[in-house]
């Protein structure tokens, strides 16, 4: 599978894009990035100077399925999960695919974020398609 890896830095206005990544090597750029050294220089930043939470997102280039995982405070992130999806309309008469049909999910710790991105690494669709609704 080939993956691709953004960041968003919050001091930075342009996304940060890593590029295709191994999936040997996801886990290891999450740990990597210092999301409290971030976190703790927003708290004393100028409210003009931030222009996004911390956040690191994946994408499986292969099915287009990705994660985005967003760091708000020590204790908070927000997961968004990215995918294609047959979407009905018209109170249910038709579908339509949204290949960017996006849910998100508040209010998770780090070992969550963490979780979701093993579980698009192992290309485990029925798990992120159940906790992200």
């Amino acid at each position: 599978m080939n993956f691709r890896a953004s960041f968003c830095d919050p001091f930075k206005p342009d996304i940060i894009e890593l590029g295709e990544i191994e999936k040997n090597k996801i886990l290891e750029t999450f740990d990597k990035i210092p999301w409290a050294d971030y976190l703790k220089k927003m708290k004393s930043a100028n409210e003009k100077d931030i222009h996004y939470s911390p956040s690191l997102e994946i994408e499986n280039k292969t099915n287009k399925n990705g994660i985005v995982v967003s760091a708000l405070d020590g204790d908070e992130w927000y997961i968004f999960y990215k995918r294609p999806k047959l979407v009905k309309r018209f109170f249910g008469f038709y579908e339509t695919m949204n290949n960017d049909f996006t849910t998100e999910i508040h209010g998770q710790s780090g070992e969550d974020a963490r979780e979701c991105l093993i579980a698009l690494i192992d290309n485990n669709l029925k798990f992120l398609e159940e906790k992200i609704k």
